[in-house]
């Protein structure tokens, strides 16, 4: 019995640095696992968008596929049919779909 108390009263008194130490090391894994990866993955997006120019194959976030013909500040022109011609907000853009369509082309 007095071997229990001692026990639950060891358990009970922490020292509150390890407490501290844990909490700083669960937030580094938390920000190298969770948001540096989604901060990289948001330039790259911001990048891509940056780069985009006239004739590139595109894809939007809503899955409409098309061809940019004119490339403003915030919008991007895209032909998406013959002579329909839509315009979207730069951040629609999702992906170039010009690599994925010449690989498609080539296996046929």
């Amino acid at each position: 019995m007095i071997n229990a108390t001692i026990f639950l009263q060891a358990q009970g008194e922490q020292n509150p640095a390890s407490f501290w130490i844990m909490m700083g090391l669960l937030m580094v894994v938390f920000y190298f696992f969770m948001i540096r990866p989604q901060q990289k993955k948001a330039k790259d997006a911001r990048k891509f968008r940056e780069s985009l120019e006239k004739g590139s194959k595109v894809v939007t976030i809503g899955g409409l596929h098309g061809k940019v013909l004119e490339v403003n500040d915030t919008t991007v022109l895209l032909e998406v049919d013959g002579s329909v011609k839509l315009r979207f907000e730069k951040s629609a853009i999702a992906m170039d779909n010009t690599q994925q369509l010449t690989e498609a082309t080539a296996k046929s």
